[in-house]
């Protein structure tokens, strides 16, 4: 049986699971995926236990990990590869067998959540060389203003609610080139109202106060004659209240969910080894998994 798992903590809320054993189901592929509770303190020791399995029966194909798991996991693997090496950050972890033997299975590391962001805001329709907005500044974030600079992004301003705890978005600017202004998310209202494209990398509610304020001097996305489009990674509750107060005011709302489908369409290509040649149908099932509607992807 091969398998795969997602890593973090805590874990029990990952739709992770869903969206991958959809995939495997209708690829017809027996994959096992589970949900395992990993803390960064006990993440060495686990990873040792994973190389000492996978070269025992290489059955390990994969690991997706999540916070807080995604900057540490860079000292357990063989090799980053991609943009994960340029950011520091990953999300995704593939085994690769050299010279066909389970002995000698690298660990290689990737980011797919880069991926999944650009896609889900190309989908919503972002401008070219948006005007962009990034809310929190962990490590998502990374991921947030290295999908900014790919959709050409000039700069970006950067909301935490302590901006002395900023450093992987600085990073991040520093390693993609990208600059950013790093400010506190109390007062962002104004700003965050200008952009053309916000990402907000907060955990759930984190974002309520600054909804409170766009409800009070709402966006006049029509006025600026733009349909100002804002991601929110947070997908539990959903809607978050800063999507509801978006979309009220005719801006566009991309749900995590949607960039979670994307970066795991990545993810399977990687652990199956299928590449470009995925067949047709897997995206649709995995929304299906999640209640998500199906999407022209």
């Amino acid at each position: 049986m091969l398998r795969a798992a997602v890593l973090g903590h805590p874990i029990s809320h990952s739709k992770s699971p869903a969206l991958h054993r959809a995939a495997y189901a209708h690829l017809g592929v027996e994959f096992a995926y589970s949900a395992i509770d990993v803390t960064e303190a006990a993440l060495p020791e686990f990873m040792r236990q994973v190389r000492d399995e996978a070269r025992a029966d290489g059955g390990w194909r994969g690991l997706s990990v999540t916070m807080p798991l995604k900057t540490a996991m860079v000292a357990e693997v063989d090799e980053v590869r991609g943009v994960a090496r340029a950011l520091g950050v990953v999300n995704t972890v593939a085994f690769e067998s050299g010279g066909g033997s389970a002995d000698h299975t690298r660990l290689v590391a990737y980011n797919t959540d880069v991926a999944g962001i650009v896609n889900a805001l190309r989908h919503a329709g972002a401008a070219t060389a948006p005007t962009a907005a990034v809310l929190g500044g962990g490590g998502t974030s990374a991921a947030a203003i290295a999908a900014l600079k790919e959709l050409g992004a000039a700069s970006a301003d950067v909301f935490v609610r302590d901006v002395s705890r900023a450093a992987e978005a600085r990073a991040a600017s520093a390693a993609v080139k990208l600059p950013v202004r790093v400010l506190p998310l109390a007062g962002a209202a104004a700003a965050v109202a200008a952009a053309d494209v916000v990402i907000s990398t907060l955990p759930p509610r984190a974002a309520d106060a600054l909804a409170g304020e766009l409800a009070a001097e709402p966006p006049r996305h029509a006025e600026a004659g733009r349909r100002g489009v804002l991601l929110d990674v947070a997908y539990d509750p959903w809607p978050s209240r800063i999507a509801a107060v978006w979309q009220d005011t005719g801006g566009a709302v991309v749900p995590g969910l949607e960039m979670l489908i994307y970066q795991a369409v990545e993810q399977v290509r990687l652990f199956t080894g299928l590449g470009e040649a995925m067949p047709a149908g897997v995206i649709d099932v995995m929304c299906d998994a999640v209640g998500a509607p199906r999407r022209v992807f």
